[in-house]
This record gives structure tokens, C-alpha cells and sequence, in this order.
């Protein structure tokens, strides 16, 4: 049995993992899904304060707290930045971070660097003055690739329960304190293996902190917990089993 925690991405709480935990726990495992501050039933939280170290501070609580030890840390798209300070901070705990369509930010890197210059202009223009970045539209015709896999019910779900999320944790950086070294995994949907490979190989900085790990395919969308739930389950329980 592996104990998880599951960290989502932006505009998500811990609803969008429901069928994967049931899943893990099916299994045996025990799963602690998380809803960061700021987002989902904690969105009358989401101050212009709250930024990447609220929520990594939401994750290291949640570990310390619960007291977890051998944790399986996963993180998915923007949730992989928290969850990295995280594991920093508590690496002792975490038996390995797992990056569900995301990666390890290099140190002194934000989420919205990650972005070419016209996404970036875009994001801003949708923040304005304010201190939230709202949810897509989830249109599968604006956006095909990244919603493949999902059907009417994700997508109306997704239109229904996604909140505003923290412009701050996009644009504040990773800082690393302790550079405690734990070992990763990936789970990539949307971009092939060889190019994670090669991109590896080539020491690309988005990349090269995941050498040396797991690296495993499941083809869908960007939002596999909701297209995938099981095929992702499966991914996490063999990951756990590694």
C-alpha cells in the first residue's frame, strides 16, 4: 500500500481527482486529494496574497499534519510548481513526485515564464488589475487538444465547478531551499515520450530534472484525472509499485 497526495492544477480543487482516489483506494492505497487555497470550496479564501508559497505551504501542512511518511506527490500542470517547493522542503517524507502533464520548474522559474510572450500578453490581459486568472472556456473547438478525451459530462462539469485561481501562484517563482534530492516520475498525455526523452538528453530546463526518473505514456487530454481517471489510476498504482 502507497499513501498519495494529489495536488490539481489550475482552476481545480480536489473534486477533479474523485474517480482516480476512488480508484487508488480500490486498490488499497491511501489518497489524500488536496484543494489548495484560493480555488474550488476555498475560493472565499483567494486574497491577492495567496500565491505559490500559500499552496505549498497547504501541501507540507497536509504531510506534517497528517503525519505521512513514503509519499507518492502528485502533481498536475501548474499544481507541478507547488509540489516541487513542497518536496523541497519536506523531502525526508516523499518517496517520489510524480508530474501528471508537468515538470519539475527549474529554480527561479514562475509557471507564466513558461508561456511564449503572446500566451503571456494573453493571460495578462484576462488578470487585468485584478489578482485572479479566470478558468478557459472549455471549448473543445477553441481548444482540441488539450480537452481530448473528455465528454459532455467532464466538460459540463468542468463549466460548472472550475473557480478563478491565484494570478500569484503563476507568477511567483520556484524557490528551492534545501535541494534535497527526490526521485520523480512523469505521466505525459498531450506530448509523446520521445521528445520528453530527447529534450532530457538535451538537458532543456523544463525538462532536465526529471533524468533519471519514470517516465510513463498515457495519451488523452491535458486533463487525464477526468478524460483517463482509470487508465491514470492504473499509471499511479504501477508508478507506486516502482
Amino acid at each position: 500500500m502507497a499513501t498519495f497526495v494529489l495536488v490539481p492544477g489550475f482552476w481545480l480543487g480536489g473534486w477533479a481527482w474523485r474517480e482516480v482516489t476512488a480508484g487508488l483506494r480500490e486498490r488499497g492505497h491511501e489518497v489524500y486529494p488536496v484543494t489548495l487555497t484560493g480555488v474550488a470550496e476555498r475560493a472565499h479564501l483567494a486574497g491577492p496574497e495567496v500565491g505559490l508559497e500559500t499552496h505549498t505551504t497547504d501541501i507540507v501542512r497536509l504531510v506534517e499534519v497528517e503525519d505521512l511518511h513514503d509519499v507518492l506527490l502528485v502533481g498536475h500542470s501548474g499544481g507541478g510548481l507547488p509540489v516541487t517547493q513542497a518536496a523541497d522542503r519536506v523531502g525526508d517524507r516523499i518517496a517520489r513526485v510524480v508530474y501528471v502533464e508537468s515538470g519539475p520548474v527549474p529554480d527561479g522559474m514562475s509557471q507564466f515564464e513558461c508561456n511564449p510572450p503572446q500566451e503571456q500578453e494573453r493571460l495578462r490581459a484576462q488578470v487585468g488589475d485584478g489578482h485572479l486568472l479566470p478558468p478557459p472556456a472549455w471549448d473543445p473547438a477553441a481548444d482540441p487538444e488539450n480537452l481530448a478525451g473528455l465528454d459532455e459530462a467532464a466538460l459540463a462539469l468542468l463549466r460548472q465547478r472550475s473557480t478563478p485561481h491565484p494570478w500569484r501562484a503563476a507568477t511567483d517563482p520556484v524557490r528551492r531551499t534545501t535541494g534535497h534530492p527526490v526521485p520523480t516520475a512523469l505521466v505525459a498525455s498531450t506530448f509523446p515520450l520521445e521528445v520528453v526523452e530527447s529534450m532530457i538528453a538535451q538537458g532543456h530546463p523544463l525538462f532536465a530534472g526529471l533524468a533519471g526518473g519514470q517516465l510513463h505514456a498515457l495519451p488523452t487530454g491535458h486533463w487525464p484525472m477526468l478524460s483517463e481517471p482509470k487508465g491514470l489510476a492504473d499509471v499511479l498504482d504501477t508508478i507506486a509499485g516502482g
